[in-house]
């Protein structure tokens, strides 16, 4: 019988462990970041560890071929971030992209959300190297090593993965992209050995010859020579000149609790915004099952979201404005009333980002390091451009530009476009610290918002936050919740106006959480998702 990946109704328990927990969505790239932490690594080793399994056995969501960033605390009471994302080519241009994808009059096209014209810079390599250099205790290549093992030998693929893969037996169009990922023209079955040999290869050489092999060596002019040869713009000048920030991370306060999050070009200060506003009308006030609470959360991300997809974008192109303050927040409270706000626009232009897929990981140590770790190519297997015999897909992520020249998420040479990628890190207590993030394209500030409001406002245990039924306002103006959402909410909610559709769990997020609350680690991971939280 074949799995139904839209019931989750096996019960979970939150994890702890006293010396290390590993959360994320696949079980296999959870134990490769156990078995690092349980050979000496820390939990910044651990997150690189992870999130090169999660390359090899969650493929259909993450690669080489796209960006990284984290969230952390260190153990010495550091909180920081790190961001490993690309621009366009420098010589991508406006008018040379719309010239190239037209179907008719080149003013009016719009970015395309697959091709060569959608591929940034790369950052996952150099990110991986840096948060080992910087933060972590081994090498790339120790680290490296539980992935190029699945990739060599093989690993039974899982249920969510298998029904995610089958995407690409559209999206994959050329001899070696096809070879790379499917298996006789099709996509894995559930249990069925995937083996990926190229990808491992590549990787194997990172581990020997370090980043420098995808920015300035063989691997990054395969990458050229496929984006060239489709009609991109990238060159490998692009490619070396590449390098990892370290930002600060933005934060405010909720309820008493300290929130961070990544700033632009990310979307955390969406997050920021809505649990702004949340606190400035009560919403964590009203009964969990009460329609009164998700309408006021979903309206105050509404108004987020309006806000966010216009202004966030690469801050050295743009100014944004500081949307995460309490000030703005008082003002756009306001608006909100007993009825849904209307005729409020959201999406970034075409709306590309509203059901993107990705990983994250987040895992803590016994030294009181905690981390969220995200890894991604934007929207499933990315582009559709797999480089040479590398089994590198290149991501996507240069869908979210506009070709509006006055937008200010416009098209530029070097400039980053909006981001949807946002690990988060919360200071719940003195010394108690949680990393977190839900993943999903859209879905991720407002799972952000849900998460901590449950956990804050309603004091559930770490893994019942996750398991709690969702809602997501959705770029069209609907407002979308689970099927089991408490009863009789959804019905209320539609009598007050809300547009309610019942969607499917995968669309809500693939949220993981790890906690170190005075050096007690525990650890959940999403009911939604083939996830597992390992510890040791």
């Amino acid at each position: 019988m074949d799995p139904d990946i839209d019931s989750f109704e096996s019960r979970r328990s939150t994890v702890y462990a006293p010396n290390g927990v590993v959360a994320t969505s696949q079980p296999l790239a959870a134990e490769a970041g156990v078995e690092i932490l349980r050979t000496g690594g820390n939990a910044f080793d651990a997150a690189v560890a992870t999130a090169a399994a999660l390359n090899v056995v969650e493929p259909t969501s993450t690669g080489l071929g796209g960006d990284v960033f984290a969230c952390y605390r260190t153990a010495d009471g550091e909180v920081g971030a790190m961001r490993a994302s690309g621009g366009a080519p420098q010589d991508a241009t406006i008018e040379g992209v719309r010239e190239r994808v037209a179907d008719g009059d080149p003013e009016e096209a719009s970015m395309p959300m697959h091709g060569p014209h959608t591929v940034t810079v790369p950052g996952t390599a150099r990110g991986w190297e840096a948060t080992v250099e910087e933060l972590g205790r081994l090498s790339l290549a120790d680290v490296l090593d539980p992935a190029i093992a699945y990739a060599i030998d093989g690993y039974p693929v899982t249920e969510v993965v298998s029904a995610q893969w089958q995407h690409a037996e559209g999206l994959f169009e050329d001899d070696h992209a096809r070879e790379a990922y499917l298996f006789d023209g099709e996509a894995p079955d559930v249990g069925q050995t995937a083996r990926l040999p190229r990808l491992g290869e590549s990787m194997q050489q990172i581990a020997e010859e370090g980043a420098d092999a995808v920015y300035e060596g063989a691997i990054g002019e395969a990458i050229v020579e496929e984006i060239q040869d489709k009609g991109g713009f990238m060159t490998t000048e692009d490619l070396a000149d590449f390098e990892v920030e370290w930002p600060d991370p933005l934060s405010t306060t909720y309820n008493g609790r300290t929130i961070y999050e990544l700033g632009p070009h990310n979307q955390g200060q969406l997050a920021l915004e809505a649990l702004n506003i949340a606190e400035e009308i009560g919403a964590g006030d009203h009964p969990y099952d009460s329609p009164d609470r998700v309408h006021d959360f979903s309206e105050a991300m509404k108004l987020a979201f309006h806000d966010g997809h216009y202004h966030v974008t690469d801050p050295a192109y743009e100014d944004v404005p500081p949307l995460h303050s309490k000030v703005y927040a008082q003002d756009r409270a306001k608006e909100i009333g007993d009825e849904p706000i209307s005729d409020v626009d959201v999406g970034t232009p075409e709306a590309t980002g509203e059901d993107a897929d990705t990983v994250l990981l987040c895992v803590a140590d016994d030294e009181g390091n905690v981390v969220s770790y995200i890894n991604s190519r934007f929207a499933g297997f990315g582009s559709g451009l797999v480089a040479g015999e590398t089994g590198i897909a290149l991501q996507n992520r240069g869908a979210s530009f506009s070709l509006d020249p006055e937008h200010p998420n416009r098209l530029d040479g070097g400039k980053r476009p909006f981001h949807t990628l946002v690990p988060g890190l919360a200071q719940l207590g003195e010394d108690d610290w949680l990393a977190f993030g839900v993943m999903g394209g859209y879905m991720q500030p407002q799972g952000h918002v849900q998460l901590i409001s449950n956990l804050v406002d309603y004091e559930m245990p770490l893994q019942a936050a996750l398991d709690a039924p969702r809602w997501r306002y959705r770029e069209e103006g609907t407002l979308a919740v689970e099927e089991h959402m408490h009863e009789g909410v959804p019905t209320k909610l539609a009598r007050r106006g809300h547009d309610v559709r019942v969607l499917y769990p995968g669309l809500f997020g693939g949220a993981q959480a790890v906690r170190n609350n005075d050096g007690t680690l525990s650890g959940a991971t999403e009911p939604r998702k083939d996830g597992q939280v390992s510890g040791f």
